[in-house]
């Protein structure tokens, strides 16, 4: 079995995770920021009542049966270091997506993450 057939639902939590948080950053920033003594309420509504919302929970659902489907290939100390790329990913998504700042600690501390995972990987 290939590294890439042993490791697909692996990769698919991976994209189904970061597609949900891109997903939900999205729809909310379009909704607006929520005012100070604004309704909460209201403001979790108006985003319920958005398909694409409803698409990232569905996304959510599904990371989820792939991180059911890796834990029964793969031993969980091994892949769940993997769930770190997702900081990689959500790191350049927000910066290049939508314009988020990136300081020079959060660009270091994320690289930590990934040479931590390599270290998990390579042992």
């Amino acid at each position: 079995m290939t590294w890439w057939h042993r490791h697909a639902y692996l990769l698919l939590y991976i994209f189904f995770s970061v597609a949900s948080q891109l997903i939900i950053r999205w729809r909310v920033g379009g909704a607006g920021a929520l005012a100070p003594g604004a309704d909460r309420v209201q403001f979790v509504l108006h985003l319920l009542a958005m398909p694409w919302v409803w698409a990232a929970f569905l996304s959510t659902f599904l990371a989820g049966v792939m991180w059911m489907l890796t834990i029964g290939r793969l031993d969980l100390t091994y892949a769940f270091p993997f769930t770190g790329i997702t900081f990689l990913v959500i790191l350049f998504a927000g910066a290049f997506v939508f314009g988020e700042p990136v300081s020079a600690g959060r660009v270091l501390g994320t690289l930590l993450v990934v040479a931590g995972l390599i270290v998990v990987v390579k042992s």
